[in-house]
């Protein structure tokens, strides 16, 4: 017989560890002195404790071990037992997996705007035409999360990706108090069914269009980027376009969030003086 002490030397398995195994029936000593109330382990316990170590490493509660210790426990009890552990951990390692693989792209799609953010520049550029799910309305500022996530759901409906760079295009800027008229886009693969919300359309192409590519808080009521590319316009001899609004594309998706700030490109269309 051993004490506890020495048992849990020559099993491995901690002094307190023993005691909790004790607590919820999973191994009790052999003896407990009723004097002293020292506990006292028997040699061939030192199998039953390395059972239940090897069953823990297959991923058994000690609940699920305690029935496999049990005398009367059947093969048929084991293999069942056996069986439903292996399903499990089967999922465990392709939710495992799959987790994996969202956070490698996120590491990557992470690595392209930070390669971005650290050589952004003002530069003119065209922007081809691209076909889109889109919702124009006039709402409050704070409400553009509920279009943004209205348009998402929409495109999730019909099976396309939600999480591509959305576009926002800002029509007119004379609306009173905080409401803005406000186009959201997202490109889509294929055609589906329009609504009377959703409009199914190709976004206009730019021929020429000032960009900015910058952090910004997209629900601020105001953009230091659009001053500065603003000021970059008329420095370098051109003007807003009247023809086509303001555009901006978030490069930053949703589920790429960290803290308050997103990348996006400020598009601003112009024409030579």
């Amino acid at each position: 017989m051993f004490k506890i002490g020495e048992f849990s030397k020559l099993s491995k398995v901690s002094i307190k560890t023993l005691r909790y195994y004790d607590k919820r029936d999973l191994l009790k000593p052999s003896t407990t002195d009723k004097f002293s109330g020292y506990r006292y382990y028997s040699a061939e316990q030192l199998l039953t404790i390395q059972r239940i170590i090897s069953l823990k490493k297959q991923g058994f509660t000690l609940e699920e071990i305690k029935l496999l210790l049990a005398e009367d426990v059947s093969p048929e009890d084991v293999k069942e037992s056996l069986t439903i552990k292996q399903s499990e951990l089967q999922y465990t390692i392709e939710e495992a997996q799959r987790q994996l693989k969202e956070i490698n792209s996120g590491l990557e799609r992470v690595g392209v705007l930070n390669h971005l953010s650290s050589n952004y520049s003002i530069v003119l550029r065209d922007v081809k035409s691209q076909f889109v799910a889109s919702i124009r309305d006039i709402i409050p500022r704070t409400h553009l999360c509920l279009l943004l996530d209205e348009i998402r759901q929409y495109v999730r409906l019909y099976g396309e990706d939600e999480n591509r760079p959305l576009s926002i295009q800002w029509h007119n800027s004379d609306l009173e108090d905080d409401a803005i008229d406000v186009e959201v886009a997202l490109p889509i693969s294929k055609e589906i069914p329009k609504s009377n919300r959703v409009n199914i359309c190709y976004l206009p192409e730019l021929k020429k269009a000032a960009s900015l590519v910058h952090h910004c808080d997209p629900y601020h009521t105001s953009c230091p980027a659009l001053s500065e590319l603003a000021a970059w316009i008329s420095f370098n001899g051109y003007r807003p376009s009247e023809e086509e609004p303001i555009r901006e594309i978030y490069l930053t998706v949703d589920k790429d969030l960290y803290g308050k700030l997103r990348m996006a490109e400020l598009l601003i269309p112009v024409e030579k003086i």
